[in-house]
């Protein structure tokens, strides 16, 4: 596949950026990718032609991703040709202006503050992952998430054992639908991968997630590794800890027992969860979250942490603070290079290492 020496460059997304890795051919076993098509642009803007756009809307754009980008900007070419007044647009303070950037210049986003006052010109734009403890994260469970806390412990409490089960089928997400239904509004529920946008459907948030079908597919059988060197694959996917650490939970199962799993998850924007805040800083125990009371926003993550490392170690290449990641039992890595140097020099100067560049967008099981 490679001939000696060097081998062209990988480019790994970290953060708003990509970071180079050079790695000898002999030093690189594979770059676990998707053979997924996606649609092309023309194809993208015949799915939306189901949203009608004469009618007034206001859109909420749930994250921040080039899915969405493309989204919103071919919305706003049909607001054009069908001289529609542009939507409003809503996101969350930390992506505004990401959000922004990417519209013409005299475009309104402004700040979303919650779902009290909805009504139906409300379209929430969100691209679909994976996800531990509902198996896909849809618009509904990511509305369940931010505003029906009361719910969550319910959703916790009929998880599938103490392991993530990102991309399968699981009963709690009746719960998310069922919050989700209460509303009177719509979505624009997108699948993509680095490739491009794969699938998308409209409708009411209850139903829009039966595109998860396209997502499940998303799926490589791999034979058990070593080590994995696992880039989240977007911005969006690793701007917090809580957001990174998802694509452990797609990737781990594909890898041995003692084995190293390395995370790049730039995490600018902190920890993104408030259950791991709280064991950092002694106010949570692991015993805990057997059979919590209440349910604090990330629990799930702390507990397949704690059950997952009983069996492999885990490093991150972040920005956090190495007092965080001591106490998460994780080894914090300055840099790619870095990476490398601990895997060859620990595992022998002949390991081979496989690399995920988009680790929140593939599930990897072993053969």
């Amino acid at each position: 596949m490679f001939c000696g020496g060097i081998v062209p460059e990988i480019w790994l997304n970290y953060g708003a950026t990509d970071v180079v890795l050079d790695i000898k051919a002999e030093n690189l076993d594979q770059k676990i990718e998707l053979d997924s098509p996606a649609l092309d642009d023309a194809q993208v803007s015949e799915k939306l032609d189901a949203f009608d756009v004469t009618k007034p809307i206001t859109l909420v754009a749930l994250n921040y991703t080039p899915a969405i980008q493309k989204t919103l900007s071919i919305i706003f070419e049909k607001c054009t040709q069908k001289s529609a007044p542009r939507p409003k647009v809503f996101a969350d303070k930390q992506i505004m202006n990401l959000v922004r950037s990417s519209l013409p210049p005299e475009s309104q986003v402004l700040a979303f503050e919650g779902i009290e006052n909805v009504d139906s010109s409300l379209v929430f734009v969100g691209e679909m992952e994976f996800d531990g403890l509902f198996g896909f994260d849809t618009v509904s469970t990511k509305l369940l998430r931010k505003f029906g806390k009361d719910q969550m412990l319910s959703a916790y409490e009929k998880r599938q054992g103490n392991l993530p089960n990102p991309g399968k089928e699981i009963p709690n997400m009746e719960i998310a639908k069922n919050f989700a239904g209460t509303f009177d509004i719509s979505a624009i529920e997108i699948v993509a991968d680095n490739k491009g946008i794969a699938d998308l459907a409209i409708g009411h948030p209850s139903n829009t997630n039966t595109i998860s079908k396209t997502m499940a597919t998303f799926v490589k059988s791999i034979e058990k590794h070593r080590t994995l060197l696992i880039s989240t694959g977007k911005d969006a996917s690793n701007d917090t800890l809580g957001k990174s650490l998802g694509s452990l939970w797609n990737c781990y199962t594909a890898i041995r027992d003692e084995g190293l799993a390395i995370l790049l998850g730039e995490c600018r924007a902190g920890i993104g969860s408030e259950a791991i805040r709280q064991y950092v800083e002694g106010r949570m125990s692991v015993e805990r979250l057997q059979k919590p009371a209440k349910y604090v926003d990330g629990m799930e993550d702390l507990l397949y942490l704690s059950e997952i490392q009983k069996k492999i170690q885990i490093g991150i290449v972040s920005v956090l603070p190495e007092f965080y990641i001591k106490k998460l039992n994780m080894k914090l890595f300055d840099g790619v290079k870095e990476t490398l140097e601990y895997v060859l020099k620990h595992q022998g100067a002949r390991q081979k290492v496989s690399i995920v560049p988009d680790g929140a967008r593939i599930l990897l099981g072993p053969n």
